[in-house]
């Protein structure tokens, strides 16, 4: 193999990445427009280093589908304002590449009165956030209006919530990525770095890459690459696993789009829920359950060195000793249909075990404090000559086109590009 030499190498081919670079590529002073400018400023050389043989393997080829609102995320957090620009820049971008979306809405449920008051919050933040048109809904009634199956003693309507395919959605940033210049390399997992100060050298699957300037989008192993690069994340990486069930044909009619409960504030995550997808079909869940491997996609998935990295972590057992119930219950209905099927039937009774069949699941590359806490918010850490991106679940695929823009104001101002 020959060595390479790159202005910026970007690890990681997930949305995160591919967006990072389709934005460091085309972008100009006003934005949007080809990689060469009129004044005739070179075109910035670029690599993404993808470690599997395919891109958007894990987080990004394994959600839900779903273009959020940005209805959960602290109001003036990186979540919120990302995602409330991501998803319609998200909505322009599949209209203009003509990639299959729909804007169809969703309903979030209360199913008792101890839930009345977060789905109180969620109101204040919606509207707090700009989502024109949200509309509060009383009694079950109201409800069904919107969601004929569904139990509840009342809810929000969100419209601005629709659903798309990430994985052709990545695959159009990458196509992009190709035609303004920039390189995608598969089968290219980042083993050794060694930082000059100078320039990046970067041992890959497939041979050596000199870059001078690192941008880290490698999801599930983005603090193993921060650290490998010399840089304290001053957080770990924490693997939940989401599983879902998929509806039989001849109960789709259940659902008519998207149904959700009110989500534990104590958790940054939603509960399970049911999803109509842009292809067809109808998913229940995820639920978050810890994973014993961060690429583990099933209840067999083991490895120890994955085990051992947040077993030795301080933060993890601050986190176990305060969420243990919690924890146990989502092993438990990892393992249970009956159980699963029991949550699902909060909001929508009708549902019977035979209803579902298992379908597939993803892993949630969960960012972990050292005092315990799951970070919430997005994480970046910006250097002389890196970006690291260190949490960047769920919105992020919504607010991907919105992220890589930040992402590449960082490199502009941290590379020298400009």
């Amino acid at each position: 193999m020959t060595s390479a030499q790159y202005d910026i190498a970007i690890i990681g081919g997930g949305i995160v990445g591919m967006a990072t670079a389709m934005a460091l590529l085309k972008q100009t002073p006003t934005g949007g427009l080809p990689p060469v400018s009129a004044s005739g400023q070179r075109q910035i050389r670029l690599v993404v280093l993808e470690a599997e043989n395919q891109l958007a393997p894990h987080q990004t080829g394994h959600n839900s589908g779903v273009i959020h609102s940005g209805l959960y995320y602290k109001p003036g957090s990186l979540k919120a304002r990302n995602c409330v620009e991501g998803r319609e820049a998200m909505y322009r971008f599949c209209a203009d590449y003509d990639i299959p979306h729909e804007r169809c809405g969703k309903l979030v449920v209360a199913t008792s009165e101890e839930e009345i008051p977060a789905l109180n919050r969620l109101e204040e933040r919606g509207h707090a956030n700009g989502l024109e048109g949200i509309r509060r809904l009383n009694g079950i009634d109201e409800l069904r209006e919107y969601e004929p199956n569904v139990a509840g003693i009342a809810g929000l309507y969100v419209p601005q919530t629709g659903i798309v395919d990430y994985k052709q959605v990545t695959a159009t940033y990458a196509q992009l990525v190709g035609e303004f210049g920039g390189e995608v390399r598969l089968n290219s997992r980042v083993t050794g770095v060694k930082n000059t100060g100078g320039e990046i050298i970067l041992e890959t699957a497939s041979g050596e890459v000199h870059a001078r300037n690192l941008i880290n989008c490698a999801g599930l192993q983005s603090d193993r690459v921060a650290r490998m690069c010399g840089v304290d994340p001053k957080l770990q990486i924490v693997p939940f696993r989401g599983e879902y069930y998929e509806l039989v044909k001849e109960k789709e009619h259940l659902v008519k789009n998207l149904i959700y409960p009110v989500p534990d504030p104590r958790f940054p995550f939603l509960g399970v829920h049911f999803t109509r997808m842009i292809h067809g079909g109808v998913e229940a869940g995820p639920n978050a359950v810890l994973a014993f491997k961060r690429e583990g996609y099933s209840h067999w998935a083991i490895s120890l060195r994955d085990m051992v990295t947040y077993g030795l972590y301080s933060g993890f057992w601050r986190m176990a000793l305060k969420h243990w119930r919690m924890g146990l219950g989502e092993f438990y209905r990892s393992y249970s249909k009956p159980a699963f099927v029991k949550a699902l039937r909060r909001l929508l009774p009708d549902l019977r075990g035979e209803d579902v069949h298992r379908s597939g699941a993803g892993v949630r590359a969960q960012a972990l404090e050292p005092d315990g806490q799951l970070t919430d918010d997005f994480r970046i850490i910006e250097t002389e000559n890196m970006v690291h991106v260190l949490n960047a679940p769920s919105p992020a695929a919504t607010a991907s086109i919105s992220i890589g823009r930040e992402i590449a104001k960082m490199a502009n101002k941290n590379f020298g590009l400009c």
